[in-house]
């Protein structure tokens, strides 16, 4: 049992760097973040030998590096799967249409930590070394999210409480729908699975 654990954990970590690696692209790219940053390096670094032979059939579309994307879905897929056979079970076909969905959810999990940390960092550079040169990658990530509340809320006392705001609402995000989805999914997976 515990080199179960053992291994389904070394698997989880291992898989979910390459998988937040692809997400990184994604939204990078969809956010315009700029590349030229040890981060957005490392992203690419680490993910190209998968995402550029995948952009041969997958092409971009709105601008968006849907590869990148098929990618980070693709092995979270595959993970999931590796993991339940880790665990012991043997997947059937109404388990395998569960583990479509679970995957999803879990992307969508994994980018609203890929936000949150963002925002994080983000804040701390703005305080501290607003000129840093990964200041731009995460200003360029987390714009969207910040802004619609900056323009509602000004700083106080010179001081932007906007990325607290937003860090709150990502996690009722992951509280309440996300977790739903997740629980449900789960819930799904265990019935296919008897």
């Amino acid at each position: 049992m515990l080199i179960t654990q053992a291994i389904a954990f070394v698997l989880d970590a291992l898989f979910h760097l390459f998988i937040l690696a692809a997400l990184v692209r994604f939204w990078m790219q969809a956010f315009r973040a700029p590349a030229h940053n040890p981060i957005a390096q490392f992203s690419m670094g680490l993910t190209d030998w998968a995402v550029k032979p995948l952009r041969r059939v997958i092409p971009g579309l709105l601008n968006l590096d849907w590869s990148s994307l098929v990618v980070a879905y693709v092995f979270e897929l595959l993970l999931q799967f590796v993991l339940l056979l880790v665990k012991g079970y043997s997947p059937n076909a109404e388990a395998a249409s569960v583990l479509l969905f679970f995957a999803f959810v879990m992307l969508i999990r994994l980018s609203i930590y890929v936000f949150m940390g963002a925002v994080i960092v983000q804040a701390v550079l703005s305080w501290t070394a607003p000129r840093h040169p990964v200041a731009p990658f995460f200003q360029a990530l987390t714009r969207p999210f910040l802004r619609p509340f900056q323009r509602a809320i000004p700083p106080i006392g010179g001081v932007d409480i906007t990325p607290i705001l937003v860090l709150i609402a990502l996690q009722l995000v992951l509280i309440l729908p996300v977790t739903w989805l997740e629980n449900e999914s789960a819930r799904m997976l265990g019935r296919a699975l008897l």
